[in-house]
C-alpha cells in the first residue's frame, strides 16, 4: 500500500489541449494510483491553469522507468543548452 505523495509547483509554459494552446501556470506531481496506465502506481503530472477552468489541463502518467528517463533527458537537454550558451538568463 502506498500513501499518495504530492508536490505542487508554479510554472511558466504552454500546453495544447482539445481547444488549442493555453498558458500553463502550475504543475501537480504525484506518485499514486494512475487512472489509465495499467500499473499499480505511477508518477502522475498534471500541467494546469486553474484560472481557465478544468479544460486547461494536460495530464501524464508514467511508470517509474519512464519517469526517471524523462527527468534525466530534461536535465541533459538543459545541460547541453547551458554548455552551448543557449539558455536565456533574466
Amino acid at each position: 500500500m502506498c500513501t499518495m505523495i504530492a508536490q505542487q509547483i508554479e510554472i511558466n509554459g504552454s500546453g495544447k489541449g482539445t481547444t488549442g494552446w493555453f498558458t500553463l501556470r502550475q504543475a501537480n506531481i504525484s506518485y499514486d494510483h494512475p487512472f489509465n496506465l495499467p500499473a499499480e502506481h505511477a508518477l502522475n503530472i498534471d500541467f494546469v491553469n486553474e484560472a481557465l477552468g478544468p479544460g486547461a489541463r494536460v495530464a501524464v502518467e508514467l511508470d517509474e522507468r519512464s519517469a526517471r528517463a524523462l527527468a534525466a533527458a530534461i536535465l541533459e537537454a538543459l545541460a547541453q543548452a547551458e554548455h552551448g550558451g543557449y539558455l536565456e538568463r533574466p
